[in-house]
């Protein structure tokens, strides 16, 4: 419980910093560090030694890449390309050694992770207040944190027994609870001190459809972890466990808030 207070201490404030006040390049910086170490935690879970150290350097070319726009002829989509085509190009000069789940973790690892983590970015590029970087979070933590008091209180029916035995359908149903009353309360923060201008039933359905994003990504990472037979993916945040562990369902909630705030009009 120490080590838990600690991470929360140190770590809420480290994020609150980075993502309201700091440059761009601190949160892009910040973005590529957690790329970069989730895309370690992958390759080492599912053991892609071989490919673990460019899956690492590629996971944080793609966020710079994402953070300062086209580098010469070099466009994210020609970067993840050519990184594939480089890939496969090893696999094949090792004759077989390596598999074809680690080419794919590794393709998940310098592709899908980093375009998930750089939805604060193309947020901030969009024009959107600061406060709105922290929408991914708020949806993802709020959603947890609901989701693990309701299922102690009330939890009695398994909602996914085979993939995560002590999640719950009446935590569940907290999560979502939780999220839309945290999107209100968003909206009257933004609202009342900011000008927001967020529409509070919009906000609060969004918060129910991203809870439902958040928990998939919970129990996605979940499937892999039991797949594998480990309890963490790391422990660099020490008992919360590693990026992946942390930032799961973040990983879901902030790609699918970039493509879905613009749409909304939010």
């Amino acid at each position: 419980m120490r080590s838990r207070l600690l991470v929360a201490a140190v770590g809420v404030p480290v994020i609150l910093v980075v993502i309201l006040w700091a440059p761009v390049w601190v949160l892009a910086l910040f973005l590529a560090a957690l790329a970069g170490i989730a895309a370690w935690e992958l390759t080492k879970c599912v053991g892609a030694k071989q490919l673990r150290d460019s899956s690492i350097t590629y996971a944080v070319l793609m966020v710079l890449l994402a953070w300062n726009g086209p580098a010469g002829f070099l466009t994210p989509q020609l970067a993840v390309l050519a990184m594939t085509l480089i890939t496969f190009a090893f696999a094949v000069l090792k004759g077989g050694e390596i598999k074809l789940l680690h080419i794919l973790t590794s393709m998940f690892a310098f592709g899908v992770i980093p375009y998930a983590f750089t939805a604060f970015l193309r947020l901030d590029a969009a024009g959107y207040h600061r406060g709105f970087l922290l929408l991914p979070l708020i949806f993802s933590f709020a959603s947890d944190t609901g989701a693990f008091f309701a299922g102690r209180a009330f939890g009695k029916r398994k909602l996914a027994p085979k993939v995560s035995p002590h999640k719950t359908v009446e935590g569940s149903v907290g999560g979502l609870l939780a999220n839309a009353v945290a999107g209100v309360i968003f909206a009257l923060v933004m609202n009342t001190w900011f000008d927001g201008g967020v529409g509070y039933l919009q906000i609060a359905l969004l918060g129910l459809f991203c809870s439902v994003v958040a928990q998939l990504g919970d129990l996605s990472f979940s499937l892999i972890k039991r797949e594998f037979g480990i309890k963490d993916y790391g422990h660099i945040f020490l008992e919360h466990g590693g990026v992946l562990d942390r930032f799961d369902s973040v990983l879901f909630v902030a790609p699918t808030l970039a493509l879905l705030l613009p749409v909304l009009g939010l």
